[in-house]
């Protein structure tokens, strides 16, 4: 049994020349050093695109809108203590500049370059449809 079921919306952020965010996370965070795709924690009573609004602006410093965030595919990874269920949004539009905030680094990759950056094992799988539909 894995504990309990655990809500993390996911960006895949796409610039205009067709690369992807992916954002390390920091020293003293679980799974410090791996990379990801930004996002967090579903908060009670709010939707999984309110909590992308709402971390997108705290971790990188960027507006997004509702509209330009298009649900894609998602994951479902149980880790040892809990399981985690990860929708991943695709988004091509956003107001100011991408910052590390929250992260050690950021990087812009091309989809299929992402297989070179060690990942959470619930992103994983998210990089094959990223690299197979983009």
């Amino acid at each position: 049994m894995a504990g309990k079921t655990v809500l993390v919306a996911a960006c895949a952020l796409i610039d205009v020349d067709g690369r992807v965010l992916i954002c390390k996370r920091p020293q003293g965070k679980h799974l410090a050093g791996l990379w990801e795709f930004p996002g967090g924690k579903v908060e009670d009573g709010e939707t999984p695109e309110e909590c992308l609004i709402r971390e997108l602006e705290e971790e990188l410093g960027i507006e997004v809108t509702h509209a330009c965030l298009a649900p894609f595919v998602f994951t479902s990874h149980v880790y040892e203590t809990f399981h985690l269920l990860m929708p991943l949004y695709l988004c091509r539009r956003w107001t100011g500049v991408v910052l590390a905030k929250e992260h050690e680094a950021l990087a812009w990759v091309k989809p299929d370059k992402l297989g070179d950056y060690p990942m959470p094992p619930a992103d994983e799988p998210l990089v094959a449809w990223l690299r197979d539909l983009l």
